[in-house]
């Protein structure tokens, strides 16, 4: 099984992104997964390409992006993209859209198809907060969300994608002070368990083809 696992570069002034720092942390193997670390740029036009080609060239099971959320005290993991770029501040590039859709023949949303409740429950369990979140935002978090579900569900129906937001690390919140944070530890923490989660819904989905009176399935 592989994951390709994605994170963002730093953006809107910030000199890191801990979804970046967090996802370079990771092993190379969570397991029976095999993971793919890809760095994705903070850009509307040219966040999704990078993806799809790293689809093209990995062929992953499972793609689970991770992004910033600043303002959130918990690991917030997304239920649903909307079909909707709308900025509040510019991209890398300076592109700054409103009211744009992510893709102009896509359905009015897409809902991720990794198991969101039982990786939200996996990490309360572990004493790390989570939460089950309804909006991604519309910026480019969102846009990488709804738009790999779109990838997903027009070319490569068989794989499944997801996404996570991780809030602020305390570095981030010194000129911030009001602001949630998390430790490094704490986040890279909820990302393994994540991963692990990933992994055993996949090594179940295996043993499950193999013997097919046991029916084991993604379930959001």
């Amino acid at each position: 099984m592989k994951i390709l696992v994605t994170g963002f570069d730093p953006f809107g002034g910030e000199t890191v992104n801990p979804s970046l720092e967090i996802v370079r942390l990771l092993p190379d193997r969570i397991g029976q997964a095999e993971l793919i670390k890809l760095e994705v740029p903070t850009s509307f036009q040219r966040s999704l390409p990078v993806i799809e080609r790293a689809i093209r060239e990995t062929d992953p099971d499972v793609i689970l992006s991770v992004g910033q959320a600043g303002g959130r005290a918990a690991v917030s993991v997304e239920r649903i993209g909307i079909n909707l770029s709308d900025a509040r501040i510019p991209d890398n590039d300076g592109f700054q859209p409103v009211d744009q859709p992510v893709a102009e023949d896509g359905p009015a949303a897409y809902f991720a198809t990794v198991p969101v409740r039982r990786i939200v429950e996996r990490l309360r369990r572990a004493g790390i907060p989570a939460v089950l979140s309804y909006s991604a935002g519309t910026f480019v978090c969102n846009h990488v969300l709804y738009g790999v579900c779109h990838l997903i569900a027009s070319h490569y129906p068989h794989k499944k994608s997801g996404f996570i937001h991780i809030p602020y690390l305390p570095a981030q919140t010194v000129d911030k002070p009001e602001e949630p944070s998390m430790s490094q530890e704490t986040a890279l923490a909820a990302l393994k368990l994540a991963l692990t989660v990933l992994s055993e819904e996949g090594e179940g989905n295996r043993t499950a083809q193999k013997n097919p009176s046991e029916k084991m399935s993604f379930h959001p």
